[in-house]
């Protein structure tokens, strides 16, 4: 009688034991998710970019392997209007920016669309997808954000006119808010 007394406890508090398990896993991985979402909401507030919008991890092409095509004009583009807290528009202010084409030399799409007579052409196309872009956003978002979000919006516009990633990077200077 004390031996199966004895099994029917010890039973007992096995299957105690596996409940108490699964309770812990499925808590435990919750929480985990949690944390992997609190993270990378972080990060992207932070504005951490751990890899180029581009797809190729930062620093792939090396310098040796990029052919740089600078666009002739400065771009002068009309933001969108701020509105003040009264709901009345305070105007729109203007962006003037250089910029230039990082290529991957190497890639095979720069043999057709890289040399520079073939950019020239497609300036003012590289412009409109630029402008585009860049007019959807007040002057406060274009200073906190011309750096991060808004020249990886750029880049990707830049790649969806060519439906190609032959231009890895775009470079952004001299700007100038109006």
């Amino acid at each position: 009688m004390k031996k199966n007394l004895l099994s029917v406890l010890i039973l007992a508090l096995l299957i105690v034991n596996i409940v108490m398990t699964a309770i812990m896993m499925v808590s435990v991985i919750s929480t985990n998710g949690k944390t992997g979402e609190l993270v990378t909401s972080i990060a992207t507030v932070m504005n951490l970019e751990l890899y180029d919008p581009s797809g190729n991890p930062t620093g792939s092409v090396p310098l040796s392997q990029t052919a740089t095509y600078p666009l002739a004009d400065r771009l002068m583009i009309q933001l969108k209007p701020t509105v003040d807290e009264n709901g009345k528009s305070t105007g729109a202010s203007m962006i003037i920016f250089y910029m230039s084409l990082a290529m991957n030399m190497e890639h095979k799409d720069y043999e057709t669309m890289g040399s520079a007579e073939k950019l020239a052409g497609l300036e003012i196309e590289i412009k409109d997808a630029v402008a585009s872009v860049v007019q959807n956003y007040t002057e406060q978002e274009c200073r906190d954000n011309l750096d991060g979000q808004i020249r990886a919006e750029i880049l990707s516009a830049i790649q969806a006119m060519f439906q190609s990633d032959f231009i890895y990077r775009i470079s952004i200077s001299d700007v100038i808010y109006q």
